[in-house]
């Protein structure tokens, strides 16, 4: 049976620099195109790409509401987060075609071209060889999210994309939502094979229905039963999987406590407690197991057989990471860009003197106050973006207040460590930082200031274009004093931000450590 296109798009249609191609996937929300680069586009765009539209113009009045929130919070979470794990987005596009009343206001969101899903594999291949390792990118990306502060909130085969080089991001984040303290807010939409016993009978508030990070734990131990055993756990209901129906009916009993937790046979000895702590019966039985710490277990279980397509996530022993350690990488293990810190044996993380921290990425003798150190350098850790670094944090407070926390120019509407103007602001804060209505008001203090100026240059720092004027590491504050687009459009720094841009490199290279000061 064909699945029909939320939004049907002819081939050869233009949209922004792109050309239309094949369907590729289709879902309840959006529908996704491969595309070609037209002639004529802008340098520094891939020659292909993956095209989603999403329908929030003029096709569906009464579902207009739902679905421009859908569309927004995708949107949102792909401007904030730029993770290796997870789909990457080129550019956002608004279809402005009135003679389409269906594609008329649709939001296209121009994404990196998988090869195809989980979903896909899984119906060549119901066990495949490289489960085990595909699952461990899973895990991985699922920790990137919380750890960033958002839940996926729809984890599931369809949404796990599988790239050309053999390796994993997941995509499809319209029912992502960021974290609010302990939880977030998400549409009342969910796939029920996926959905963790508590949420069965949750209450829907005026936010939405409540999610936390253990949400996307359940569904990961729903995916790796399905992956290393070619069936859905069915709790109670023997290794068969049965209809929905059934399944459904077995995770109620599950959840009341009339049945116990029973897992296929045919799941590997070593998988089974790691499943089995995914699928525990409560939140509060889930929340022990964190992604980072289901992680570090699933890189122990897949250490004997990795894929050879796969590089190793990070060091598997504890020797392999004192020795890092001592070696002066002292700040972070990045392996793939996981941006933890080095363990002892106990489990925890050594205490570094607030002078040090970060000595390996950071210089500490060129004046960079010790009480923003900690701060610029995990900053700098939010997301994996090579260029996106704790000398260029520094350097662009250097010259954007000289370090003062206090700054304050309201001709301009700039205020604190970072200049940030408040309605900019607002939205690289988190959900928690910003006021209910209307914009936060300054002062900003640097605990605000700096972290939302590492969100904002991993967000912006992969739509900048290759061959500017400038690094892309000075670019990214030039675009901090602009926007990504305009500084693409300049083709790097204008003659008006150039003295700008030259300090920022001028002090990048102070900052960086040496053997990697070229601004």
């Amino acid at each position: 049976m064909t699945t029909p296109f939320a939004v049907s798009v002819p081939a050869g249609y233009r949209v922004g620099a792109w050309q239309v191609r094949e369907p590729l996937a289709a879902g309840a929300f959006g529908s996704v195109y491969a595309a070609v680069k037209a002639s004529g586009a802008p340098a520094g765009l891939p020659s292909e790409a993956a095209l989603k539209f999403l329908p929030t113009g003029t096709r569906t009045p009464r579902q207009l509401n739902h679905l421009r929130e859908l569309a927004q919070r995708e949107l949102a979470m792909h401007r904030k987060l730029s993770r290796p794990r997870l789909i990457r987005m080129y550019e956002a596009l608004t279809v402005d075609d009135p003679e389409r009343p269906e594609l008329d206001g649709a939001t296209v969101l121009v994404l990196e071209r998988a090869e195809g899903s989980l979903d896909a594999l899984l119906a060549r291949e119901p066990v495949p060889a490289a489960g085990p390792a595909l699952l461990a990118q899973v895990c991985e990306g699922i920790h990137q999210l919380h750890h960033a502060g958002w839940v996926h909130g729809d984890l599931k085969p369809g949404n796990v994309l599988l790239m050309a080089d053999g390796t994993v991001r997941l995509g499809d984040f319209n029912l992502a939502a960021e974290m609010d303290g302990t939880h977030a807010y998400a549409p009342a939409f969910a796939t029920p094979d996926y959905t963790p016993p508590e949420l069965l009978w949750s209450e829907i508030s005026d936010n939405g229905r409540q999610v936390r990070p253990t949400t996307d734990v359940w569904a990961f131990g729903v995916l790796a039963h399905l992956v290393l055993t070619g069936k859905p756990p069915l709790p109670g209901g023997g290794s068969s999987g049965g209809g929905p129906a059934a399944r459904s009916e077995a995770l109620l009993s599950y959840a009341r406590g009339q049945a116990e937790l029973h897992l296929d046979p045919g799941l590997p000895d070593a998988w089974r407690p790691i499943v089995t702590d995914c699928l525990a019966r409560t939140h509060e039985e889930r929340s022990a197991h964190t992604a980072a710490a289901l992680l570090r277990r699933i890189e122990a279980v897949t250490d004997s057989a990795p894929s050879p397509r796969l590089p190793r996530l990070r060091p598997r022993s504890r020797r392999a990471v004192r020795t890092a350690w001592a070696a002066g990488l002292v700040a972070v293990l990045t392996g793939v860009s996981l941006g933890l810190l080095a363990l002892r044996d106990d489990g925890t993380v050594p205490a570094v003197p607030a002078g040090e921290y970060g000595a390996a990425e950071l210089a500490t003798d060129k004046g960079i106050p010790v009480a923003y150190r900690k701060l610029i350098v995990d900053s700098a850790h939010q997301c994996g973006e090579k260029d996106v670094t704790p000398a260029q944090i520094a350097a662009i407070l250097k010259v954007e207040s000289n370090f003062d926390p206090n700054l304050s120019d309201p001709a301009n509407d700039e205020f604190g460590i970072a200049r940030w103007t408040p309605r900019v602001v607002r939205y690289w804060l988190r959900s928690n930082e910003r006021p209910s209505t209307g914009n936060p008001k300054p002062p900003f203090p640097p605990e605000q200031s700096i972290p939302a100026l590492g969100r904002y240059l991993c967000a912006i720092t992969p739509e900048l274009w290759p061959n500017l004027n400038v690094s892309t590491s000075v670019a990214g504050a030039v675009a901090h004093r602009s926007s990504a687009s305009r500084v693409n459009e300049w083709g790097g720094a204008p003659a008006k931000l150039r003295p700008h841009a030259d300090k920022v490199a001028h002090y990048l290279k102070e900052y960086a450590v040496a053997g990697d000061r070229t601004p």
